[in-house]
């Protein structure tokens, strides 16, 4: 995965791409192959190093009750609010400091349950940056998000990819067909790896996922 790019992980369910992840981050090391992150070795690094290259959101990222800041300082109590602030706007949340007077210190509800999904999402994506990770990787779920909300986190994802290199596991494709490169996994194995377009020619399993998907 080349520095500064966006890969997407995609695939069928079953086909490994939550576990790539896991591996990365070392929640479990490889019986086979090896992973190097900026030319180490993962297991010759201990796991807070090694992590502290990360920046990880899960697929089901919690929000806790609370307020806006408080879930946003879990991981950086020292942030300024003008740090909250900026990092909002990278992933196109400004606008829910507007909802409430009290902004920053506005309630987010049990669970995040004054947020939408959506919302909720980028929330843990904002949460994850300003820990100034070198790599993100995004379990990116967006299957149960409208249009609309489905729209702003790949505006999001394009917006966070400027500055850094990401790795996202993509279960809708329209969110990641503008990827410097996209890996097709099938059944824990490599089945293709290319741009969007390349991928239509020379995938038969990438072609067939977008055409179930209406991008074809």
């Amino acid at each position: 995965v080349p520095v500064g790019s966006k890969t997407a992980i995609v695939g069928p369910s079953g086909a490994g791409k939550s576990s790539l992840l896991s591996l990365m981050e070392r929640f479990y090391d490889p019986t086979s192959g090896v992973i190097k992150v900026f030319g180490h070795e993962s297991p010759s690094l201990p796991r807070e190093a090694l992590r502290g290259y990360f920046g990880y959101v899960e697929q089901d990222a919690p929000v806790l009750a609370g307020t806006i800041r408080d879930n946003l300082l879990i991981g950086s109590p020292e942030a300024s609010d003008d740090q909250l602030t900026a990092v909002l706007d990278e992933v196109n949340l400004r606008d829910i400091l507007s909802r409430d007077p009290q902004g920053l210190d506005a309630q987010v509800g049990e669970g995040g349950v004054l947020l939408s999904g959506g919302e909720r999402q980028r929330m843990a994506i904002a949460r994850a940056l300003l820990q100034a990770p070198a790599i993100l990787l995004l379990d990116e779920s967006t299957s149960s998000l409208d249009g609309p909300n489905e729209l702003l986190m790949k505006h999001a994802i394009d917006k966070v990819s400027q500055e850094r290199t990401v790795i996202v596991i993509a279960h809708r494709l329209a969110t990641v067909v503008d990827s410097d490169q996209i890996i097709v996994l099938s059944e824990g194995t490599i089945d293709a790896i290319g741009t969007h377009e390349e991928l239509l020619t020379s995938s038969s399993l990438y072609k067939n996922l977008a055409e179930h998907q209406l991008l074809v």
